[in-house]
Formats: C-alpha cells, sequence, structure tokens
C-alpha cells in the first residue's frame, strides 16, 4: 500500500499554496492526500473559565480549517483521494510524529502568526531539519510553482551519501516527464602569481575534473535504474549554496540531502539546505539520509 502525501494546513495563503501543490504532486504519484491542522487549543483554552458546555472556540475553528482546505483540495482535483484532522497538539510534532508514515510531508513557507518579513517560517524549518521523511516546502514565483519550466534540480554533494536525494529527484523528474539537472560544485584554486598561471589552470580543470566524475559516480545506478528520464550533468564553479540558487531559479523544484546523525539533538541542516529553504525561487525538497 501507498503510503500517503501529508500537509500541514493552517488557513495561512501559505498552506493554501501548499495544499494546491501537494493535490497536483499526490495526482502525479497516484497517492492518497492527508492533511493535517495541528493547534494547541485545548491547552490555551482550558485556562479559560468555560461557562458553557459546547465546543470551544478554538476546536471549532481547526476543523473548520480543515474542512475548507479539503474542499479546496477536492475541487482542485476530484480524482485525488483527499482526507483531513485536526489535532490538539503543536504542529511540529505532529508532523514529525506522522513521518515515519509518510511519503513525503508538504509545507507553505510561513503559517499563521508568523513575524512578517520572515524568510521562513519556523514550523518549516523545524521540520524539514529534524523529519524522517522527505520535506517540501512551497516557496517561490508561482510559474515555479505550477511547474511551468519542465525541470528539476538536485545537488549532488557526498557521492556515497547522497543516494536518497537523487533517488527523489530522478523519481520527481520521471512523473513529471521533465528534464533532471544534477548539479556539483566545485571550487576553483585561490588565484596563483603570474609565474604560477599554469599550474593553477591545470588545478582548476582537476577539480572540475573530479566534480564531474562525482557526478557520475552519484547518478549512474539510480539513471540506470529509470533510463527514460533526461538527465543533465552540470559541474559548476562556486560556492554550493550560490550555485544551487542560480541553477533553481528556472526549477519547479530543488531536491538537496539533509543528514539525519542518531542521537544528535537540534536543526541537523546544512548550509546548502538552509539557503535554499530561506532564499530559493522555487519549491525546496529536503530529503534525509543516513550520516
Amino acid at each position: 500500500m501507498d503510503l500517503p502525501l501529508f500537509v500541514g494546513v493552517d488557513g495561512s495563503d501559505s498552506s493554501l499554496a501548499a495544499v494546491d501543490w501537494a493535490v497536483d504532486e499526490a495526482a502525479r504519484h497516484g497517492l492518497p492526500l492527508h492533511l493535517v491542522h495541528a493547534s494547541l487549543w485545548e491547552t490555551y483554552e482550558r485556562a479559560q473559565p468555560s461557562f458553557h458546555t459546547d465546543r470551544s472556540a478554538g476546536e471549532v475553528m481547526a476543523e473548520h480549517i480543515v474542512a475548507s482546505c479539503t474542499e479546496r483540495a477536492r475541487l482542485r482535483n476530484p480524482e485525488v483521494k483527499v482526507s483531513g484532522r485536526a489535532l490538539a497538539e503543536d504542529a511540529v510534532s505532529a508532523l514529525l510524529r506522522v513521518a515515519p508514515d509518510a511519503f513525503a510531508l508538504v509545507t507553505g513557507s510561513r503559517g499563521r502568526g508568523e513575524v512578517a518579513g520572515m524568510l521562513l517560517g519556523s514550523v518549516s524549518l523545524t521540520v524539514a531539519a529534524r523529519a524522517v521523511c522527505p520535506v517540501i516546502v512551497i516557496r517561490g514565483a508561482e510559474p515555479n510553482r505550477r511547474g511551468s519550466f519542465g525541470r528539476v534540480v538536485v545537488g549532488i554533494g557526498d557521492p556515497t551519501g547522497g543516494t536518497a536525494a537523487v533517488r527523489f529527484a530522478v523519481r520527481e523528474a520521471e512523473v513529471r516527464g521533465c528534464i533532471l539537472t544534477a548539479v556539483r560544485a566545485w571550487r576553483n584554486p585561490l588565484q596563483e602569481p603570474v609565474d604560477h598561471m599554469l599550474i593553477a589552470d591545470d588545478a582548476a580543470r582537476l577539480r572540475e575534473q573530479r566534480a564531474s566524475t562525482a557526478l557520475e559516480d552519484a547518478l549512474r545506478e539510480t539513471v540506470r535504474e529509470h533510463p527514460r528520464v533526461d538527465v543533465r550533468r552540470q559541474p559548476v564553479e562556486g560556492p554550493a549554496h550560490r550555485v544551487l540558487l542560480e541553477a533553481s531559479a528556472d526549477a519547479d523544484l530543488v531536491v538537496v540531502g539533509a543528514q539525519r546523525r542518531h542521537g544528535r539533538f537540534g536543526l541537523q541542516l546544512g548550509r546548502v539546505a538552509h539557503t535554499l529553504l530561506h532564499h530559493a525561487p522555487c519549491p525546496v525538497a529536503v530529503v534525509p539520509q543516513s550520516a
């Protein structure tokens, strides 16, 4: 049985965009879609005096959010099986709890009540950093979210540790029928004096060749399993976070891996994933991989 796609909803414009994207994603993969709204209404309202036995205003609001988002999803694509529920707990805990049973978690880039001007909401950031399943944060311009460019980008870091991200990206490109661009950043050696320019040029070519080899090593097995996917390999000079930001400007989705270190607490995101989650011009998929 296929794992469902989960999407966190809170009624904000950002979460509505996430619902729309998640419906399309569920349809592409033939997956059921489950909407989750989590709120601590019970905790907050238990401290207030109650003068009636009806349901609390917080509970009614939570159920209204789920119902309206569910209706929105069904109207967008009646063929997608949609369900939803409201949970009386904090959003991060709720989403992390369902992560082991999810194909992926989809969130908006900023929720209700977030400080104006924030680059990324705290819930989305924390879930992306800790979930045991892929997390897709919906951000960027409408053409990117709509899938107008026909291109998925995947960042290739450690060739031996990024298999999960590569597999996820290849599947995304395959179900969309689009190009997959695999990017590996490499750094040019520091500028040398003029009499050492030849040595510097040789060093740069060697680094670029190593990047090309790393791309081949990371892609070989997965590409062999998905021969219909058109894969473009791009070794690019520059810092990885900047290279991927530029590459994702005309992409429908950018995919990166994030290591999960057992027994380690706190956010587990590298600089590349962190930068993309805050600044990428398209949706970002963070795929966990064991350290």
